[in-house]
């Protein structure tokens, strides 16, 4: 499926455009550039709530089947943890493949009996990814997914969105600031240059490699992956693997 837009948003006062694209199943896109850049933005049009305030007259943006968690989390529900599922995402929650690849991975047996409006940040940012991938859609939408989750449930997090994906043949557009996270999960990436809060714009999807040496170039970075553990690394600043890189345009280098 293709996918074109530009818009300008009297709201922040910020105009960012959108290049041509494509997006296909079992495939998840990550949305990377600096904060003002439009990437929430343009989640939250993909998800219905906002529109172009330049969109032209007869022009209708296309209705999307679409699960959708905000960069933003609030407690506003009162009842357990398990109420909650039962009442937004009952068939899922009750599905034993949806509790195997989904729900146990994510502990949430561990905070079924709490109070929704008790939890932690770390605890209701795993409720929120349970909630979204439980919902039927065609389009998974899912903004900052690491945001307060420690180091091990950031890797627990990527390996059950990765594959329910896969699996569920979804396609995910997901904002995600975690470097290593975003590698991991990335099979394109859109990368968003220009001037934050101004002029934006937004690449059509590109590979993984060409997606973080274009990200990682507007930052002045270079990274490698570490030979032992395979995690990317950043290089020192002016270091010798540093300036070797940048003279050959390499900001992320995927060894082997």
């Amino acid at each position: 499926m293709g996918i074109k837009s530009s818009y300008y948003s009297h709201i922040t006062n910020r105009t960012v455009w959108e290049q041509a694209g494509n997006f296909a199943s079992s495939e998840i896109l990550v949305l990377l550039g600096q904060n003002g850049c439009g990437k929430t933005t343009f989640i939250r049009m993909l998800a219905g709530l906002l529109n172009p305030d330049d969109i032209k007259e007869g022009e209708e943006i296309p209705k999307l089947n679409v699960s959708y968690k905000p960069q933003t989390i609030s407690a506003k529900f009162e009842g357990t943890v398990k109420d909650l599922f039962l009442m937004k995402i009952r068939d899922a929650f009750m599905h034993p493949q949806f509790q195997t690849d989904v729900t146990k991975p994510m502990l949430i047996d561990q905070i079924a009996d709490h109070e929704v409006q008790t939890l932690s940040g770390g605890e209701l940012q795993r409720v929120a990814l349970v909630l979204a991938l439980g919902k039927p859609a065609d389009i998974y939408l899912i903004d900052e997914p690491s945001a307060y989750l420690d180091v091990e449930q950031r890797v627990v997090a990527a390996r059950v969105m990765k594959r329910f994906i896969l699996h569920a043949k979804k396609t995910a557009f997901i904002v995600e600031h975690d470097f290593i996270m975003a590698t991991y999960l990335a099979d394109r990436v859109i990368v968003y240059d220009g001037k934050p809060g101004i002029h934006c714009v937004a690449s059509a999807p590109m590979s993984l490699l060409e997606g973080m040496n274009k990200f990682l170039a507007q930052l002045e970075i270079t990274f490698r992956r570490d030979p032992t553990n395979y995690r990317p690394r950043i290089n020192k600043a002016e270091s010798v693997k540093d300036r070797e890189q940048k003279q050959a345009g390499s900001y992320f280098v995927m060894e082997e």
